[in-house]
C-alpha cells in the first residue's frame, strides 16, 4: 500500500490588512490600502480582509482607540487570521499590546517591507544589506521577536532576574553582528568604488533607473537592453541591482543600472543599509525617474521618490541630472492620452512618455538619453582608407556624428569621445584629432 507524499510546504498564513488613515496625509487612503495589500501578497499571505481605519488621534499604547481595537479584533476572528498587517510604523510597545489584544501576530509597514527584502535578496551584498537593516529594526523589539525570551525562567530574587540578563546578552550579540556587517558593507563600498574608477577609464557614461516600486523599471530595462531581468506585476520584484550595456543612437554605448524600487515611508534602516547600492545612483551621469503615469497616485509616488533621492548624497564632481520617464502610457485611456503627452512635453526637463510593454516612445527616449549624456567634446579625425579597425573602434566607444570620404579616399570622422577614450585611441592607432 503506497503512502501519499508528505506535504512539507509551510502553510499559507491568513492575513488582515489595516491602513490607519490620520487624514493628515496627501495620499488617497484607498490607494494606500491597495498598496499595503500588494505588499502582503508579495509575502504570499492570504489576505482575507482589508480596510481603512480612521484615526482621529494616536493612542500611545495601541495606536488605535479601544473601540477600534475591538472592531479589528472582531474582523480578525471572523477572517480566522493568523497575521494582522498595520500599514504604519508601530512602536515596540504598540506592536506587543496589539498582539495581546488581537491574539494574532502583528507586523507593521517597516517589518513587512524588511521581510519582503529578506526573501528577495539574491546576491551576497543584498543579503548583507537586508540583514543589517533587519537587525537595526529588531534591536528595539527583542522581547517580541526572539521566541526564546518568551519562556519564563526562575529568578534568584535579584532585580530584573536572569531574563533581563538574557535580553542584554542578546542585544550585545546583535550589536556585535551589526558591527561586523557594517565592516563587510564598508568593504563592498570600497570594491564598488574601485569598479567605478575602472568604468571611468573605459569610459562609458552610466544611467540609473529609479522609481516607485512596480513602476515598470525592470520592463523598461529589458526593453532598452534586450536583457531578461525578472519583470512582474509585483511590488519589489527587483531587489539586487543589475547592470547591462545599452546601445544609444549612432552606436554610443552606456551602462544602465536597474535598481531597487522606492516606496512611501521607506524604512530609514533600509536607506542606510542600502547606501552602498544607492551610491550607484549618486554616481550616475543620468538618472531616469520612471513613473507609472497611469496610476491615480502617480504624483504622490513621484514626491516619495524625490524625497528618497534627496537623502542620497550628490556626487562631488558631477551635477545630478534627472529625466522623468512616464511609463505605462498604453494603460492611459485613449481620450486622455493626448493630454498626458502634451503635459510630458511641457513638464520641467521635458519628460518622455513611453510604454515599456509595447515599445511606444522608446526610440524617443534613447535619443533624449543620448542628448543628455553627450557632453564630451566633438573631435574630427582623419583615417586612411584601410583603417577599418580604427573606425569600428570609434563606433564602439564614442558617438560618431558625421563621416565622409575626401577625393583621396581618406575618411573624415566627427565623433564625440571622452578625453580618456581619445587618448587610448591615439595610442592604439596613432591617429590625432584635428580639432
Amino acid at each position: 500500500m503506497s503512502r501519499a507524499p508528505i506535504d512539507r510546504a509551510a502553510p499559507v498564513q491568513r492575513a488582515v490588512v489595516i491602513h490607519p488613515d490620520s487624514q493628515s496625509r496627501d495620499r488617497d487612503p484607498a490607494v494606500r490600502l491597495e498598496e499595503a495589500v500588494g505588499l502582503a501578497m508579495a509575502l504570499d499571505l492570504d489576505v482575507r480582509a482589508a480596510e481603512v481605519a480612521r484615526l482621529r488621534k494616536q493612542t500611545p499604547a495601541t495606536l488605535f482607540g479601544r473601540g477600534k481595537v475591538d472592531e479589528i479584533g472582531t474582523l480578525v476572528r471572523a477572517a480566522e487570521a493568523d497575521v494582522v498587517i498595520v500599514d504604519d510604523a508601530l512602536t515596540p510597545i504598540q506592536q506587543r499590546n496589539l498582539e495581546k489584544a488581537l491574539e494574532a501576530k502583528v507586523i507593521d509597514r517597516t517589518g513587512l517591507i524588511l521581510e519582503i527584502f529578506a526573501r528577495r535578496a539574491r546576491t551576497a551584498e543584498g543579503k548583507l544589506q537586508v540583514e543589517l537593516a533587519r537587525l537595526e529594526y529588531e534591536r528595539s523589539r527583542l522581547v517580541r521577536t526572539w521566541t526564546h525570551l518568551e519562556r519564563q525562567r526562575g529568578g534568584l530574587g535579584k532585580t530584573g532576574g536572569p531574563g533581563e540578563t538574557q535580553i542584554e546578552l542578546d542585544r550585545r550579540i546583535i550589536a556585535d553582528r551589526i558591527v561586523r556587517l557594517k565592516a563587510e558593507l564598508e568593504e563592498v563600498r570600497r570594491t564598488r568604488g574601485l569598479h567605478r574608477k575602472a568604468r571611468k577609464k573605459v569610459p562609458h557614461p552610466t544611467v540609473a533607473l529609479v522609481g516607485y516600486t512596480n513602476a515598470g523599471k525592470s520592463t523598461l530595462f529589458n526593453r532598452l537592453t534586450g536583457a531578461e531581468v525578472l519583470a512582474k506585476d509585483l511590488l519589489f520584484a527587483t531587489l539586487d541591482p543589475t547592470q547591462r550595456t545599452v546601445k544609444l543612437p549612432h552606436g554610443r554605448p552606456a551602462i544602465i543600472s536597474d535598481t531597487v524600487g522606492f516606496i512611501s515611508d521607506l524604512p530609514h534602516e533600509l536607506v542606510e543599509a542600502f547606501r552602498a547600492t544607492l551610491e550607484e545612483v549618486a554616481e550616475a551621469d543620468l538618472i531616469l525617474h520612471v513613473r507609472d503615469i497611469a496610476s491615480p497616485d502617480s504624483q504622490a509616488q513621484a514626491r516619495d521618490v524625490e524625497e528618497v533621492l534627496g537623502r542620497i548624497p550628490e556626487s562631488e564632481d558631477k551635477p545630478r541630472r534627472i529625466l522623468e520617464v512616464w511609463n505605462k502610457i498604453d494603460l492611459v485611456a485613449e481620450d486622455e492620452r493626448g493630454l498626458v503627452l502634451a503635459r510630458a512635453l511641457r513638464s520641467e526637463g521635458g519628460a518622455v512618455a513611453v510604454s515599456a510593454v509595447t515599445g511606444e516612445g522608446i526610440d524617443r527616449l534613447r535619443d533624449r538619453i543620448a542628448e543628455l549624456i553627450d557632453d564630451e567634446p566633438e573631435v574630427e579625425l582623419v583615417l586612411d582608407p584601410q583603417d577599418g579597425e580604427a573606425l569600428a573602434w570609434l563606433y564602439e566607444n564614442g558617438r560618431v556624428t558625421s563621416r565622409q570620404a575626401d577625393e583621396e579616399g581618406r575618411i573624415h570622422v566627427k565623433v564625440r569621445l571622452h578625453r580618456v577614450a581619445l587618448g587610448r585611441f591615439e595610442r592604439a592607432f596613432g591617429a590625432h584629432a584635428e580639432g
